[in-house]
């Protein structure tokens, strides 16, 4: 059952769980978003949980409500000063929040856009360098792709994206699995995170762009350097429908991935390595894939975005209503993985770091899988320590 909240509360709920469940995704062919939430499993570890390691310290305090009233929220990019640029996934428009007051200003719908299923208008971003341009992942009838506006916030409201500029097309589309996290390394490349449409076998295909994480210059082009193939944008393969990445102070890429039936995967990318989907789904220690650094089963997870803050990586679970952390130490776990905001909130959408100690989360009770209740749906700020 959710637990409701006041405005007014800023305690955070924490649960932190005796033994690492994991897991993600879908049987009988139905996604885990579209499935209603079900509470946490409390069963006993079995083969392949993480269960070793004592728990992490920390807290998570939830400062205060930033908006509410926000239809389908996906993508969140920050901006210098604190102002937010939210995607609404089935309306197809961009908003700039406040990031003091919460005032919303649209910025403008993107043409286009064919919302549906677990398709519509998913990650945006904005170059380090160049806030004069905002990026955005979409599902058209076709496809999905990738498409650069110029943003004048000077102009009028509703007309302050210039028309849309393809980078890049061709990414395959379906009910299901369409990924749709971009973000902007701290090479200044662009990274997308690609789903496999619900055909597994596109995953391992090289030549597809589906099942994939993809690196390319701003303009789209295969960097060259730096990607295992120097005329493609496809820098890892084998993924099922990844959903969050970010990196760590090391420059270390982390991306968090739907499963299907078992386990919910937290996984370190490297260039031209293979993640093993749909031959491998979880820890199998199977020859030329890579195991996931942390796993977790099915009603605990389906992790969509992901940040890395405070020397952890935190996981936003949609059907597991929770916001997960996972403590580093280089590139494995430090300690067990720790659960906060357990079904206060409901499902979580995107989690991004403020640069800081603290987090922006958004929450996605008005999709059409969740339980909205008034004020949904919201972006929260949060204080990690």
């Amino acid at each position: 059952m959710r637990s409701r909240y006041l405005p007014s509360v800023a305690g955070a709920g924490l649960a932190v769980l005796a033994v690492l469940a994991a897991g993600c995704s879908d049987d009988s062919g139905t996604p885990s978003e579209e499935r209603s939430p079900s509470a946490s499993s409390s069963k006993e570890p079995g083969p392949g949980d993480t269960a070793s390691g004592a728990p992490a310290e920390g807290s998570v305090k939830v400062e205060r409500t930033v908006a509410t009233g926000l239809k389908a929220p996906w993508g969140l990019a920050p901006l210098p000063g604190g102002d937010l640029l939210v995607s609404t996934r089935d309306i197809g428009k961009i908003y700039r929040v406040d990031g003091r007051s919460g005032k919303k200003t649209e910025l403008g719908s993107v043409p286009g856009v064919a919302a549906g299923g677990e398709g519509g208008l998913l990650g945006i971003a904005v170059p380090p360098d160049n806030t004069e341009t905002v990026y955005a992942y979409l599902t058209t009838a076709s496809d999905n792709r990738i498409v650069r506006m110029l943003y004048d916030p000077d102009k009028p409201q509703g007309d302050q994206l210039g028309a849309p500029d393809t980078i890049i097309k061709g990414i395959p589309r379906g009910q299901i699995h369409n990924g749709g996290r971009i973000a902007f390394g701290p090479d200044k490349m662009l990274y997308a995170g690609t789903g496999e449409s619900g055909e597994g076998g596109l995953s391992q295909d090289k030549k597809s762009l589906g099942g994939k994480i993809l690196r390319m210059t701003p303009d789209g082009e295969p960097p060259g350097q730096g990607n295992p193939d120097t005329d493609s944008v496809v820098y890892s393969w084998g993924h099922r429908n990844v959903q969050g990445l970010d990196w760590d102070g090391e420059k270390r890429l982390w991306a968090s991935e739907f499963g299907q039936n078992t386990w919910d995967e937290l996984n370190l990318i490297r260039p031209g390595q293979n993640y093993g989907w749909p031959d491998a789904e979880g820890k199998t220690g199977g020859s030329g894939f890579v195991d996931p650094v942390e796993q977790w089963r099915t009603a605990d997870a389906s992790p969509s975005g992901a940040a890395v803050a405070e020397g952890s990586v935190w996981m936003a679970g949609l059907r597991g209503e929770r916001l997960w952390r996972i403590p580093l130490k280089g590139t494995e776990p430090a300690a067990k993985p720790q659960a906060f905001l357990d079904g206060e909130y409901g499902r979580l959408r995107t989690v991004v770091s403020d640069g800081n100690d603290g987090l922006w989360l958004v929450t996605s009770e008005t999709d059409g899988r969740g339980t909205p209740e008034k004020g949904d749906d919201r972006i929260l700020k949060l204080k990690v320590s």
